[in-house]
């Protein structure tokens, strides 16, 4: 059974890439970039992720291009909704990706985060897997944080410090406190 994992970066992607094939699926994972801000950062986990892709001998799909403008005209005064937003584009992205290459499945490294609301992607992702035709294979990964943390860090992978997008970012580093 074929099953393509959205991946956000590469130290999200090491535990359920080994979750997944030790399920014995055929994983093939799917590089989502419009929503990760700033470029140098997009280039970065893109960057890691192909260096852990060839150690670990994981086929990916790298999405071309870089709408910035996009993403933001989407969020562009819903920014306290923008996960939602941000979600279903990438949920619907890889469904869309996992039906034209005939997938049995397709999931997503936002289920291994402890930082995103897991019950709305869990229910977009079912919700969009039926209406693209491709099932949602869901599973909590979170169990493995820990363990796919030490092992980021034991292969020298980059370990960004923010969910990807510019509001993220913001939250991140802006103290307004100053």
């Amino acid at each position: 059974m074929k099953i393509l994992l959205h991946i956000c970066c590469a130290p999200c992607a090491i535990f359920p890439v080994k979750t997944l094939r030790g399920e014995k699926l055929d994983v093939m994972g799917f590089f989502y970039r419009h929503n990760i801000h700033p470029y140098m950062e997009c280039v970065k986990r893109q960057e890691s992720l192909q260096s852990y892709a060839k150690k670990t001998d994981l086929r990916i799909i790298y999405q071309e291009g870089y709408d910035l403008e996009g993403f933001i005209q989407n969020v562009v005064f819903r920014e306290s909704d923008r996960c939602a937003y941000c979600y279903h584009d990438r949920l619907k992205s890889t469904a869309l990706m996992a039906k034209r290459g005939k997938f049995d499945y397709f999931t997503t490294t936002l289920l291994y985060s402890k930082f995103q609301k897991h019950e709305m992607i869990k229910s977009m992702g079912e919700s969009i897997g039926k209406s693209a035709g491709v099932q949602f294979y869901y599973k909590d990964f979170r169990v493995g944080w820990k363990e796919g943390i030490a092992e980021s860090k034991q292969l020298g992978l980059y370990r960004q410090q923010y969910c990807g997008c510019i509001y993220s970012e913001k939250e991140r580093y802006f103290n307004s406190t100053k």
